[in-house]
């Protein structure tokens, strides 16, 4: 990210607040009318409105048209690395689906399911797949919509299932390198994506450590009945895919080499290769078949990895709750999340060069005396976009923006920050009903959030985690000058 917010001594707070509050408006009435489908495109347009409501008034400040393009630029030639990261993890996990290794890891998790320990079980099973798979809306709507039948079968209230599977998937989709929201928090503070990940455990760990013991006592309180076969799902999986624990290979190569501090795209672009091998290996039918023939030849096996690597693949399985799962966009997939960044750039482009973020970042961090109120005042400024912006990517987005600076001036390292919008931003949004997130969970899962608010514990704790972290002053990470 650049690292200079133009300050415009001639706006007014007023004046900085009108695009803003226009943008807020916009994607209110946007979900409104689109509901989830706003991230298709629509929530997209709306910021280069916001951008040129922005302009109009940079304009009546005498900012030149030349200044915002060219602060335009400079964002985003910022967000270079991380476009090209979020491209590998697309073809990573198209070639981690044909591999099985994605399909092994759902495979083996579902093996864990016993009545006596349901609930702490459904929240590792959704942990372990979001990882995989970097999406929590795909846990959800897939694993999470079984689970839930589960659970009913077994008595258990759905709201507890459902908070149990929310709150695995969105700590698979906080710490997975393959999530656009990780990668977007990482983009918005200027962090390195592995060190954001590794500074994020240090809270995230101990929030699902509590989440996981509170399920545990629930479980072990909670009269069930009925069983948990899951033999129906189990063998749809294996009727499709070569399932071994050889697979297993694969991640952890790729965790090998991001424990030894590899190079993000080096460390994806192996697992994304590796993946390809071995799905020539172990599952040659599946690449014959998305290479668009019967038998695997050098054609077809070609056609089959690249095609996994770069656009739309799907492996049909006899159990239709699973086919959402076993698909993946490749790197064509991710194109939706870059659109998205490429126009929140230009929004937050013209913001910086009429000035208008340096001034409501000053009307803010004027309630930040202290480093502890700096990430209270961030944390603070998540939670609001979440309600009135009802979209957890402008609520990284602005609030990454609008703190950068402020930081970086305390010597602060920006994992600091991206860490506070991940914590913050990312794990509130499926709690506010009309925030996508929350609608879309609440309509995947056929129960409303209020019913699983209250059970959806990892994604209210993290907040409060991060302000601990930060009152205490415990591992808060400074810039070392070099």
């Amino acid at each position: 990210m650049v690292d200079i917010v133009r300050s415009n001594k001639e706006l007014n707070i007023w004046e900085a607040l009108i695009p803003l509050l226009v943008l807020i408006g916009l994607l209110a009435f946007n979900v409104f009318v689109y509901g989830d489908d706003a991230l298709s495109g629509s929530n997209q347009f709306v910021l280069l409105i916001g951008a040129a409501v922005a302009a109009i008034v940079g304009f009546a400040n005498k900012v030149s048209y030349q200044d915002m393009i060219d602060e335009i630029a400079d964002n985003l030639k910022s967000t270079t690395g991380a476009i090209l990261i979020l491209l590998m993890v697309g073809s990573l996990a198209g070639t981690w689906l044909i591999s099985g290794v994605i399909p092994s890891m759902i495979y083996y998790g579902l093996m864990l399911l016993k009545p006596a320990i349901f609930l702490p079980a459904t929240l590792v099973i959704c942990a372990i797949i979001s990882i995989a798979t970097g999406s929590s809306w795909t846990t959800s709507a897939t694993v999470g919509i079984a689970l839930i039948g589960i659970g009913k079968a077994m008595g258990v209230p759905v709201g507890m299932v459902a908070g149990a599977a929310i709150s695995g998937a969105y700590f698979g989709d906080k710490m997975s390198p393959l999530s656009d929201t990780t990668n977007l928090a990482a983009a918005m503070a200027g962090s390195e994506l592995f060190d954001h990940i590794r500074y994020m455990a240090l809270t995230t760990i101990p929030s699902i450590t509590i989440t996981l013991i509170v399920f545990t006592i629930i479980s072990l309180t909670q009269s069930t009945s009925g069983s948990s076969d899951t033999q129906v799902i189990l063998s749809a999986i294996d009727e499709s895919f070569f399932i071994s624990p050889w697979l297993f290979m694969v991640p952890a190569v790729v965790i090998f080499m991001i424990i030894r501090k590899t190079k993000p795209l080096i460390a994806l672009l192996a697992g994304s290769l590796l993946g390809g091998l071995f799905a020539l290996i172990f599952q040659p039918g599946i690449v014959a078949t998305i290479g668009g023939a019967e038998s695997l030849d050098l054609i077809s096996g070609y056609k089959g990895v690249m095609n996994a690597l770069t656009v739309d693949v799907a492996v049909e399985t006899s159990n239709a709750e699973l086919n959402d799962l076993f698909s993946s966009g490749g790197m064509a997939g991710m194109l939706g999340t870059i659109w998205l960044i490429m126009c929140a750039m230009a929004f937050g482009g013209v913001m910086d060069a009429i000035g208008a973020l340096s001034r409501i970042s000053s009307a803010l961090l004027s309630l930040a005396k202290s480093i502890f109120g700096l990430f209270a005042s961030t944390v603070a400024s998540c939670l609001a976009l979440n309600v009135t912006a009802s979209d957890q990517y402008l609520s990284i987005v602005v609030s990454g923006k609008m703190f950068q600076k402020a930081f970086k001036e305390r010597g602060l390292a920006p994992v600091n920050l991206s860490r506070t919008l991940e914590d913050s931003g990312t794990v509130t949004s499926v709690l506010v009903p009309w925030n996508t997130c929350g609608a879309y969970q609440a309509s995947v899962l056929g129960v409303p959030v209020m019913d699983y608010f209250i059970y959806a514990i990892f994604n209210y704790i993290s907040p409060f985690m991060t302000l601990i972290f930060a009152a205490l002053k415990i591992k808060i990470k400074m810039i070392v000058q070099k």
